[in-house]
């Protein structure tokens, strides 16, 4: 499976106006902390991977979706849980657009998968923290994300089942992103942790 995504620095006061005039479906809001990890064996940063841990917990969002729910619907009972995924990606495969090979899976206990992480030498390189508010339009996901120590951005995504997919499916990213009025080639290639880096480097 490829993540076919598309990003690009862009004002939320701006953004939401055009998400609801294009009848965008919300989903919900989310804080995510991603630990990334440089590996013993060889170096990601070279070869263009990521390996992350992810601690997910769901939030009250402010267009109030889940205050208008009964208490006893699952959306509201999993508010504030945390879930934790481990995710690999591989290096970028396509030059237009933000595509990685990506496999991902849930993690029961994210404190023991640290302490794996640990054992086999992997120490943390970085630390990624987002407040993320997804929605949905015309098949393809829309996050508002806002990143610490970096600022806004918008982020178009969808999947391809194989790379002869990932053209159309960039394609019909693009025409998400002009929908909301937002130009593709404004788009950045650098992850979160890339630019974080960079910052720190700076």
């Amino acid at each position: 499976m490829f993540e076919v995504e598309v990003k690009l620095r862009a004002s939320h006061d701006a953004i939401r106006p055009a998400l609801a005039e294009a009848d965008a479906v919300f989903v919900e809001r989310v804080t995510q902390v991603d630990t990334y990890y440089d590996a013993p064996h060889r170096d990601f940063a070279e070869t263009d991977e990521a390996l992350r841990l992810r601690r997910e917990t769901r939030e009250s969002d402010v267009e109030g979706e889940l205050d208008r729910r009964s208490d006893d619907d699952p959306a509201r009972a999993d508010q504030g849980v945390a879930t934790t995924k481990l995710t690999y990606k591989g290096p970028l495969v396509d030059a237009d657009s933000k595509t990685r090979e990506e496999h991902e899976t849930g993690v029961d206990d994210g404190d023991t998968a640290e302490a794996i992480f640990d054992g086999l030498g992997f120490e943390p390189a970085a630390v990624v923290e987002k407040h993320r508010a997804f929605y949905e339009l015309d098949g393809y996901t829309v996050t508002l994300d806002q990143v610490a120590g970096l600022g806004e951005f918008v982020e178009v995504e969808a999947e391809a089942e194989a790379s002869d997919d990932v053209a159309s499916v960039r394609e019909g990213a693009f025409d998400v992103l002009r929908t909301l009025g937002l130009d593709p080639t404004d788009q950045i290639r650098t992850s979160y942790l890339g630019m974080l880096l960079e910052a720190d480097a700076e």
